[in-house]
């Protein structure tokens, strides 16, 4: 192979120069702060910085302990109704139980009421690949796209390892809270909109465009263990069915853990109920729609408050503390080497 033959620059013909401009920022002549690393300087930083997290973390766990919360396991309570939906036949049986509780004291200010699974996997990927953004903002899509069943509606597959079979779940079961004050039977005021974020209702999820929602879901399958068709999830409140549902947007907000709770409920703070739950007897009314004991779940309901700092979640007030921990930890070491060092060359200096 022949190498190539460099030409000398022609005589008269000015060569374009690589060098970069002359400016001060081209030549690195800007200001710059370099800062003088003394061992006063040093040790401040590291007292601070694990003053302000230790603080930090100490109001956040503060915070999070005074947090009230109940939590209440319906798993047990309702294996007659876990039974009947084991039977695949039974899955548009209607199925409810009860379970009951008592709150010793009162719970004042807002209270949220939450559902909560226990090895429930989420974010597995047969679970994911189920979900057609497309079709949650109201598009006509192609279902031959998805993989097990042909629905116009969007499917909610959930993989159920011992027996290596798919279920189609409803997000959540439907829990009513009564209040047995006396000899009376109250039924405690829930709000059920108003839970999701503004831009799952404006951005992430839109229902068809129709003059009638029944009409855009026609023709459609209701998935097992749906209890009511997509456009009619709320009776009551015809803004608040299809995709745009709060508790539909709520359970498809995918969880990372196996473990995790969803805002179900908020009460509404009227009458017997202005000030919050008062202590007494109250009784969850749950309508059962799906079982969880193939995949060896739990079922739980949360009456929780919240404060400034969320809910009752101490991580990130412990993360905190062991930063503010390790902060201070590493200014004594180093104050204790460089008070050796200072002493030995004292010493060889004399």
């Amino acid at each position: 192979m022949k190498n190539k033959t460099s030409f000398p620059p022609r005589e008269g013909v000015a060569q374009p120069s690589r060098c970069p401009d002359n400016s001060a920022f081209k030549q690195q002549r800007l200001p710059a702060w370099k800062p003088q690393l003394t061992i006063a300087s040093v040790l401040s930083s590291f007292f601070l910085t694990g003053a302000f997290c230790l603080t930090v973390g100490v109001c956040l766990v503060l915070s999070a302990n005074s947090v009230r919360e109940v939590q209440i396991d319906y798993s047990d309570k309702c294996s007659d109704c876990t039974k009947l939906r084991e039977n695949s036949s039974n899955w548009n049986k209607e199925c409810h139980c009860s379970a009951n509780f008592t709150l010793k004291e009162d719970i004042l200010g807002d209270v949220f009421m939450y559902y909560g699974l226990q090895n429930f996997y989420q974010n597995h990927r047969r679970y994911m690949i189920s979900r057609s953004d497309a079709q949650l903002l109201g598009r006509n899509v192609n279902m031959l796209q998805c993989d097990i069943f042909l629905f116009v509606m969007l499917t909610i597959r959930m993989t159920v390892f011992d027996s290596q079979m798919l279920l189609i779940v409803f997000p959540a079961d439907t829990i009513e809270l009564f209040y047995n004050r006396n000899s009376s039977v109250i039924q405690v005021p829930l709000l059920k909109t108003g839970n999701s974020w503004w831009t799952d209702k404006n951005v992430k999820f839109r229902n068809p465009e129709s003059y009638n929602l029944s009409s855009a879901f026609a023709g459609t399958a209701r998935p097992p263990y749906w209890q009511k068709p997509a456009y009619l999830l709320d009776e009551e409140d015809e803004r608040n069915n299809g995709y745009v549902n709060d508790d539909f947007i709520i359970w498809m907000r995918v969880s990372a853990f196996a473990t995790f709770r969803n805002l179900y409920r908020r009460l509404r703070r009227v009458r017997h109920f202005a000030q919050g739950l008062p202590a007494g007897n109250y009784t969850f009314r749950i309508s059962y729609n799906f079982p969880v004991s193939k995949f060896k779940g739990r079922k739980h309901v949360i009456l929780s408050t919240v404060v400034w700092s969320g809910g009752s979640n101490p991580f990130l007030g412990i993360a905190y503390l062991v930063s503010g921990t390790a902060a201070a930890l590493a200014g004594f070491v180093i104050t204790g080497i460089h008070l050796k060092l200072r002493k030995k060359k004292t010493y060889f200096q004399k």
